[in-house]
C-alpha cells in the first residue's frame, strides 16, 4: 500500500465520492456528502491505494494561520485495520508540520453516541489526538460534536 498526494480536482473527487459512497455508516447524509466531495477539490488530498486502486483518503484545510483541520477521511471497510488510515494521518501529520502548522484537529461524533463513532474516536485517540472541547449543538443535538487536536511541534 501506498499514500499518494493527489493534485487534479477532478481525481480527488472522484476518489472521495467512491469511498465516501461505500461508507453510509458515517456518512449517510447525502447533502453532507456531497459537501465533502465537491469541498475536497481545494484542499490538500492524500489517497491511500492498493496496486492503483485508491481504498482510503485524508483531506487537509487549513482553519487558522497556525491550524490545519483533518476536513474528512475515510477508508473502504474491507481495509479497516489494515494500517492505511493511520499511515494516512502520518503522511497528513508530516505535511502539514512541513507547511509550518503547529496543531490539527479533528471534529468527530462524541464518544458514547454512535458505537460507529466510538470506533472513530479511538482510532483518533491511538494516532495521537487529545480531546479539546465538545459543542453540543454545532452539528444537532443528535450529533454532538467532539474536537480533537494534537500538536505537530
Amino acid at each position: 500500500m501506498m499514500i499518494v498526494e493527489i493534485t487534479d480536482s477532478n481525481e480527488k473527487q472522484a476518489v472521495a465520492r467512491k469511498v465516501l459512497e461505500a461508507l453510509t455508516d458515517w456518512f449517510g447524509i447525502e447533502e453532507s456528502r456531497e459537501e465533502y466531495i465537491s469541498g475536497c477539490a481545494n484542499w490538500t488530498f492524500f489517497a491511500a491505494k492498493k496496486e492503483e486502486e485508491a481504498i482510503g483518503f485524508l483531506c487537509l484545510k487549513e482553519t487558522g494561520k497556525a491550524t490545519v483541520e483533518l476536513a474528512v477521511m475515510g477508508v473502504l471497510k474491507d481495509y479497516h485495520r489494515s494500517g492505511a488510515g493511520r499511515q494516512l494521518v502520518e503522511r497528513a501529520k508530516e505535511t502539514a508540520r512541513s507547511q509550518g502548522y503547529e496543531f490539527m484537529q479533528v471534529k468527530t461524533v462524541k464518544m458514547g453516541v454512535y458505537e460507529d463513532y466510538d470506533r472513530t474516536n479511538l482510532f483518533y485517540i491511538s494516532c495521537g489526538f487529545k480531546e479539546f472541547e465538545v459543542f453540543p449543538l454545532l452539528w444537532d443535538e443528535a450529533n454532538p460534536c467532539q474536537i480533537y487536536v494534537m500538536s505537530l511541534k
